[in-house]
């Protein structure tokens, strides 16, 4: 059986999905993308804070599944120019011990929602 999980510490959905779906052990996350739950504004300013952002609106959907980055064992990053990996390679480093960082894919896409320049999705275990 699935269990939707919900944060107001993370962006509402704009549409027909939730920010992640448990079941069993396993979390699947939505996208995120850097929108400030706060504020429900979009942070553009650079590549580092919208990567910055995208990475604690994921850190808190993990939270209300009671799981960490630790947990994780597998991201997709879509990016809207391969020239920023490097940058948004160095943030989403931060957030994982290199040892047990998860698998993942990083794929440059023509167009994301509401013209961001990062998203990343997670699939998680407990």
């Amino acid at each position: 059986m699935k269990k939707i999980i919900f944060t107001e510490k993370a962006p509402a959905p704009i549409g027909p999905y939730n920010q992640a779906v448990l079941v069993g052990n396993t979390l699947y996350t939505s996208g995120q993308i850097a929108i400030d739950p706060a504020t429900n504004e979009l942070v553009l300013d650079n590549i580092e804070d919208e990567t910055k952002l995208v990475m604690e609106n994921l850190k808190a959907v993990l939270e209300a599944a009671e799981m960490t980055f630790e947990n994780v064992v597998k991201t997709t990053i879509f990016i809207s120019d391969m020239g920023n990996f490097a940058k948004i390679n160095g943030v989403y480093g931060a957030y994982f011990n290199e040892a047990t960082a998860p698998a993942r894919e990083t794929v440059q896409v023509a167009c994301l929602p509401k013209n961001v320049n990062v998203e990343i999705s997670a699939i998680a275990i407990k």
